[in-house]
């Protein structure tokens, strides 16, 4: 039976592995080759790896610490941050990624994602949108690590990726991000019953009852976490975990 794809995400700053809390506040967790390599051990769904601050800096991937990371992953792994050009696309693929996320790019051109879909195909181009929720209830598409509010409306960026040939949604709501207090479900909800991609959930998760929620109300195809995968206990001591048996 079909389960949905349950996905560590792993910030990256500087070398380092950090933890932010509504893409605020990065703290140090630990080293991310480690990190690929603990969650390889549990036989995670896929991995997501994000170097936080690649686009809003301006700076190409960090290449060699990728291909480390991947050499170490015997499942799935997709990485975002600083992708701009399809010859970035295509190093990336060469050192061992199997999915490129792309966000801040797309905000000023979709020409990476179409010309990285027709190379790759689809199922390897994720679009990543990151959210933040307004004071009225409606939501806004940010771009550099939310430090910047793009004017076209989020249905509108949604079904320009998808147009523009992503192969799935990557869903991040800035507001839930490290939280660990629940997804934003109409968030989901309201993407995922738009498109005819599959959509990721990102930011918010804490409990395996968020992770069900996401699926079973929200409509997400898959789900994604840092905080819950990294994070032991009240005091937040960092534990790297992945349950076993997931109820969905």
């Amino acid at each position: 039976m079909y389960r949905a794809r349950v996905i560590p995400c792993l910030l990256v700053r500087d070398n380092g592995l950090v933890k932010t809390r509504k893409f605020k506040d990065a703290v140090y967790i630990g080293d991310p080759v480690n990190a690929v390599r603990i969650f390889s051990d549990k036989e995670v769904d896929e991995i997501v790896v994000l170097d936080i601050d690649a686009s809003r800096e301006g700076r190409e991937p960090n290449y060699e610490l990728i291909e480390e990371m991947a050499g170490e992953a015997f499942m799935p792994m997709a990485y975002g941050g600083g992708i701009r050009t399809i010859d970035q696309v295509r190093k990336l693929i060469r050192s061992g990624i199997e999915k490129v996320v792309i966000n801040s790019a797309a905000a000023e051109s979709m020409d990476v994602i179409r010309q990285a879909a027709e190379l790759f195909g689809s199922q390897a181009v994720v679009g990543a949108v990151d959210v933040r929720k307004t004071l009225f209830g409606g939501y806004r598409v940010v771009v550099k690590s939310a430090s910047v509010e793009i004017k076209v409306s989020l249905d509108e960026h949604v079904q320009r990726l998808v147009n523009a040939g992503v192969g799935e949604i990557f869903l991040n709501s800035v507001d839930r991000d490290g939280m660990m207090a629940g997804y934003d479900i109409g968030l989901i909800q309201s993407v995922s019953e738009k498109v005819n991609v599959p959509v990721v959930a990102c930011g918010g998760a804490g409990t395996p009852e968020h992770l069900a929620q996401a699926v079973k109300e929200g409509g997400a195809s898959a789900v994604a976490a840092g905080s819950m995968f990294v994070f032991h206990g009240k005091h937040r001591a960092v534990l790297i975990n992945y349950p076993k048996v997931f109820n969905f």
